[in-house]
């Protein structure tokens, strides 16, 4: 019989996972072991259990597939948790692997100062996963595995916790049979909802992140083209689709925040209409909503919707095309377009220089939680499915740069990262040259904490606790053996990026106010 940690590669394996991102430790040592014996595997060893999470999770978001990180018991577990918050709030489907101590040494109850022990370690990540289990023996370890695979990556996505005893790794446990079945997406009754887009004359689909989970771009592009409606897609969606009927900018902006307020039917599609998109819910609930989530109860819980179908955004939407009829045309998407960039560059000329560098890239774009982050997030045309990666859940600082490095084993990323959140994992430099992948960070430099210096300043605070020490930071990755380019302004930025595919840094010297996505700059306002 296998031991348990060959049987949980084993699971893994069986579930089509090809690489892992993991820390080792005293009580995981066992998996290290055995990955050796599992070379359609990949382990890529990062220098902070965070950074196994946020790698696991951009890989994910890049990839469609399960990220998967593995850390050792107690401090390494709990090191994990705001990157495992970003990937819950993100819909994410992440499984984190820690080790606890060993089953022999737990009594129930009492904390025994077993090193690295906890009270409850699975009770840290209950509220930040999907959810959350402990391996209750040996022989039950390739069953638990299995389930939390398929706990993680059946909708709705989300991170899944998996506790294993350290002594349940070298234990004999029986064989398993992995099970691999195809979601069931059954029929809606679509009569009302047809009836809803029947009585519309300004329709509006708004696609969110379970609407890119799904792979519902085609569906989508093809019920917009029936009822020739505008797409505005949420952060988490963004290049869904390339069709013509996408709005290039968020609902942030006057010109796309007036298309919000002239439908009179907003089409939801794997979405909640969170705080981040809806300006905290200033926007007014429009005066009729279908939704087409996975969840009714999410599809609701913000605006109530007059139809909700749940299931599969792509399945339904698919059906839903085939029964409506054609409408005209009501709002000319290339206009607003147009009053979007030129709304960018009249509000900062160099974002959009920025903007301008990052254009037409085939690169996965994965923002931080940082102000050039906020435009990219907001205003980046995005051309590919996946193809940005940004914070949105928790909004978690210090997430660009670890997560780049899981979507660069998919293929070639840039990060663009702060002064501030890159120190964060600035370590994982030497993972970024230990493996090679194809990453360019593009770290811009103005000096600290930017969005909460300028939030100091509006406020008529006085500045303190946001201008930071920083290194040299192209000497940094110098001495990691990483190249490095430096620039002043954004003006070379095109060129740089041309010149490189990562490993590779390029620092930008750069002082950007934050975009209107940002709650100081929201349009809309609270009534007095």
């Amino acid at each position: 019989m296998p031991r348990g940690a060959e049987s949980l590669l084993e699971v893994l394996a069986a579930h089509d996972v090809e690489v892992v991102f993991g820390l080792p430790g005293v009580h995981n040592l066992a998996i290290w072991e055995a990955l050796q014996r599992f070379p359609g595997i990949r382990m890529i060893g990062v220098r902070h259990e965070q950074t196994a999470v946020y790698a696991a999770d951009g890989y994910a978001r890049a990839t469609g597939k399960l990220g998967v990180a593995i850390v050792t018991t107690g401090p390494g577990a709990a090191n994990t948790l705001g990157a495992t918050g970003e990937a819950w709030s993100s819909g994410s489907p992440v499984l984190v692997i820690a080790t606890d101590i060993p089953s022999t040494l737990r009594r129930p109850g009492v904390h025994r100062g077993v090193l690295h022990e906890t009270r409850d370690q699975k009770a840290m990540f209950v509220p930040v996963t999907k959810a959350a289990f402990d391996v209750p023996s040996a022989a039950d370890l390739p069953a638990h595995t299995d389930h939390a695979v398929h706990q993680a990556v059946r909708s709705p996505h989300g991170p899944v916790y998996l506790g294993v005893p350290t002594d349940f790794l070298s234990a004999e446990v029986p064989h398993h049979a992995v099970t691999k079945s195809e979601p069931a997406h059954p029929a809606v009754d679509l009569t009302e909802a047809t009836r809803l887009i029947a009585a519309s004359a300004r329709p509006l689909v708004w696609a969110g992140g379970g609407a890119a989970r799904s792979g519902s771009g085609p569906a989508i592009s093809a019920l917009a083209d029936t009822l020739q409606a505008p797409i505005i897609t949420t952060y988490g969606a963004r290049g869904l689709t390339d069709s013509p009927h996408v709005v290039r900018g968020p609902v942030h902006a006057p010109p796309v925040g007036k298309l919000w307020d002239d439908a009179d039917l907003v089409i939801g599609i794997g979405t909640d209409f969170d705080g981040m998109m809806t300006q905290n819910w200033l926007q007014p609930r429009p005066p009729a909503l279908l939704a087409i989530n996975i969840d009714k109860a999410e599809a609701g819980k913000n605006y109530p919707a007059d139809v909700t179908l749940e299931g599969d955004a792509a399945t339904i939407t698919t059906a839903l095309t085939a029964e409506v009829a054609p409408k005209q045309s009501w709002a000319d998407v290339d206009a607003v377009n147009a009053e979007v960039r030129d709304l960018v560059s009249a509000d900062s000329p160099e974002a959009a220089k920025m903007l301008r560098a990052l254009a037409g890239t085939d690169a996965t774009i994965v923002a931080d939680m940082c102000i050039p982050g906020y435009w990219i997030g907001g205003f980046h045309h995005v051309t590919k499915p996946r193809g940005l990666a940004y914070p949105v859940g928790w909004g978690t600082l210090g997430f660009g740069f670890p997560a780049a490095i899981g979507a660069a084993v998919a293929g070639r990323t840039i990060a663009v990262v702060g002064d501030g959140g890159f120190l964060f994992a600035c370590g994982d430099l030497a993972t970024l040259k230990q493996e090679g992948v194809p990453l360019t960070i593009v770290l811009v430099d103005d000096g600290g904490y930017g969005m909460l210096r300028y939030d100091q300043r509006v406020a008529n605070h006085t500045i303190s606790g946001v201008d930071l020490t920083r290194p040299d930071f192209a000497k940094l990755a110098e001495s990691f053996g990483i190249p490095a380019t430096t620039l002043d302004g954004f003006d070379g930025l095109a060129d740089a990026l041309a010149g490189t595919t990562g490993p590779a840094m390029i620092v930008v010297t750069a002082h950007l106010d934050p975009p209107i996505t940002t709650s100081p700059r929201w349009y809309r306002k609270p009534a007095t």
